[in-house]
């Protein structure tokens, strides 16, 4: 039996974990729904010119996030949609001086199918078998559905 040299190993290893993505789970503190999450978002990419959120760790995973993670946004104690991480910045706080870390975020919403969440601090890693599946509609048909009627829609196979 031939066995293939330590590279070729070393390539079909790097190939699987490609497809695998690690995400982000960041609670959305002080949104009301996602339309209120979708203006304030307008509003700061209108003034920064790019979208970023700014938050007090740099995750040390942070290659494993940028090849394809998105950050799962918890509204209300319930996962409800995802933003794709485009790059992860260390910015310097104007106030305190202290180094911070921005998340630059795809302006675009995705909805997920929503699930309830324990509320928490910070950010967590999300990794991708936790992570709800996309709604795959529009934001002008379920953006801000109540959850429960979703999930009464979910039920009878209507979404």
């Amino acid at each position: 039996m031939l066995i293939p040299p330590r590279y070729v190993w070393l390539s079909l290893l790097s190939t699987t974990c490609l497809l695998v993505a690690l995400h982000i789970l960041k609670l959305a503190v002080g949104i009301e729904n996602i339309g209120h999450l979708r203006e304030v978002q307008a509003r700061r990419l209108a003034e920064n010119g790019d979208l970023r959120h700014i938050t007090r760790f740099m995750p040390r995973r942070a290659q494993e996030v940028l090849e394809g993670g998105s950050l799962y946004w918890v509204v209300r104690n319930i996962i409800r949609v995802r933003q794709r991480l485009l790059d992860l910045k260390t910015v310097t706080d104007n106030k305190s001086g202290s180094t911070k870390c921005a998340f630059v975020l795809d302006p675009e919403l995705v909805l997920t199918i929503p699930v309830r969440r324990r509320p928490h601090q910070g950010w967590r890693y999300f990794e991708a078998d936790s992570v709800p599946p996309d709604l795959g509609a529009s934001f002008d048909e379920y953006g801000d559905m109540p959850v429960e009627m979703m999930a009464d829609l979910r039920s009878l196979g209507l979404i």
